[in-house]
């Protein structure tokens, strides 16, 4: 068995899950939608209609905002973030930073705004046997986006 999906909260999957925002529950939801399924994964809706039916999941998956803020706002307190291009000569890395930002100061507001835009992506790597779990992925010129305070440097 397995279950390996990349979704945000800009637009449903071709498999229907998206990432729901819910501000008055205070939380990041996990909803299905067979709806949204595109018709070459046909074969897999049907499979799913008579395992557990086309309804919306339920139990439904879910982080609540004050454990994820907490999670996240250590993790990401204060960062350096670092631009580079990158050369080879030679067979050796040479790197020219073109662009150096100090990050303060994490914002979970924005981070939500990030996962409602579809700037930072939820990863599902579950297998049987080999499970790499949940993950957030952020498209990288997007970070900014998730401190109150941003200084150039570079």
């Amino acid at each position: 068995m397995s279950f390996r999906q990349t979704i945000h909260g800009n637009a449903c999957s071709d498999r229907g899950f998206k990432v729901v925002i819910d501000h008055k529950e205070r939380k990041i939801l996990i909803s299905f939608d067979s709806k949204c399924v595109d018709k070459r994964h046909k074969k897999w809706l049907q499979r799913v209609k008579k395992r557990v039916g086309l309804d919306e999941l339920n139990p439904q998956p879910y982080w609540g905002f004050d454990d994820l803020e907490h999670k996240a706002g250590t993790k990401l307190l204060n960062t350096f973030y670092v631009q580079a291009k990158v050369e080879i000569r030679r067979k050796m890395e040479f790197y020219h930073y073109t662009k150096v930002m100090i990050l303060q100061k994490f914002s979970f507001e924005g981070f939500l705004k990030a996962l409602e835009e579809g700037k930072i992506l939820v990863d599902f790597d579950a297998r049987t046997g080999h499970n790499h779990g949940t993950k957030f992925r952020m498209r990288q010129d997007c970070l900014p986006m998730l401190y109150e305070k941003v200084t150039i440097i570079i």
